[in-house]
């Protein structure tokens, strides 16, 4: 009885936690066009609107709360057990977008990509990493699919990022015991930052020099990795989508165009034409000029 209660109240907590304000009356960018251009393997990083997502947002200190990588459509996946696993754990139809991500109360799943048709997002694509290794980027975040959300290590960077003269590095965390935790579990960050260091792509390496100068990088622990850290790496471009884009629509009109109404033939060739109106009269001036001289003719006979 005891273990059905503490169930169900940690789950009405979970719910709480999901549960999501209204989204905005405008929408905050132009999805159609991030849609078509959104390639496997781009991290998405999305503002929540949840009251967990206030809590990373609050700990992390970024506007990013949570962080997915885009799969694809599972027809487009060419390595077939890829494939396979995806539509596995998959209830859309295989031409829809997806992106995988891990959700607290949901663990590791996948998601169409249009569930954050209404949030603010922002696109961070690894820059010159090769299909290769965006394939096996994909492989490795879908081999973890069904893993639980690792709350404790959520819990645990908020104990990290305390000010170092309140609590003691050992005391803050185990963020840096080797291999603490279940690997059954995992939070978004940490998985996309294990998936693109097992390919050697970095996305905020240790530096460290050697005594004789030479300079050697080194991977991050993955537990310390959160949302804004894909955001200010120099080895992920960003994109975005606005949904008005003031500087690219109509553009020619900022072009240095002369006097309105010029038209040229060549350089330093420039005239006024002539117009509809002004055509016309010279047309009727001209059939009253020619009826006039047929006139004068006649009667001079």
């Amino acid at each position: 009885m005891l273990n059905r209660f503490s169930e169900w109240l940690r789950n009405r907590i979970i719910e709480r936690l999901n549960r999501e304000t209204d989204p905005p009356g405008l929408p905050l960018s132009d999805f159609e066009r991030l849609g078509d251009e959104i390639r496997p393997c781009d991290v998405l990083l999305v503002e929540g609107r949840s009251p967990v997502s206030n809590i990373i947002r609050t700990v992390t200190q970024t506007p990013w709360s949570h962080s997915a990588v885009y799969v694809g459509r599972a027809q487009d996946i060419d390595v077939p057990a890829v494939r396979a696993r995806v539509e596995q754990f998959s209830r859309c139809a295989p031409d829809r977008q997806l992106v995988l991500e891990a959700i607290l109360g949901k663990g590791t799943i996948l998601t169409p990509l249009d569930k954050y048709h209404n949030y603010r997002v922002r696109l961070c694509r690894p820059g010159g990493i090769t299909l290769q290794d965006r394939q096996r980027v994909i492989a490795f975040v879908v081999e973890h699919l069904g893993t639980d959300y690792d709350l404790r290590q959520l819990i645990d960077l908020a104990r990290f990022m305390f000010p170092y003269g309140i609590l003691p590095r050992r005391f803050r965390s185990t963020l840096f015991v080797h291999n603490a935790g279940p690997e059954t579990r995992t939070v978004c960050s940490t998985l996309l930052a294990e998936a693109f260091q097992s390919v050697s792509f970095p996305i905020l390496p240790v530096v460290l020099h050697s005594q004789t100068g030479r300079r050697k990088l080194y991977n991050r622990n993955t537990r310390l990795f959160t949302p804004r850290d894909f955001d200010i790496s120099p080895y992920f471009d960003i994109l975005k989508f606005p949904y008005q884009t003031f500087n690219e629509q109509a553009a020619y009109h900022q072009l240095p165009w002369g006097d309105h109404g010029l038209v040229c033939d060549d350089d330093g060739d420039c005239y006024v034409p002539a117009t509809d109106n002004e055509l016309e009269t010279d047309r009727q001036e001209h059939v009253e000029t020619s009826e006039t001289l047929v006139s004068s003719k006649v009667s001079t006979r």
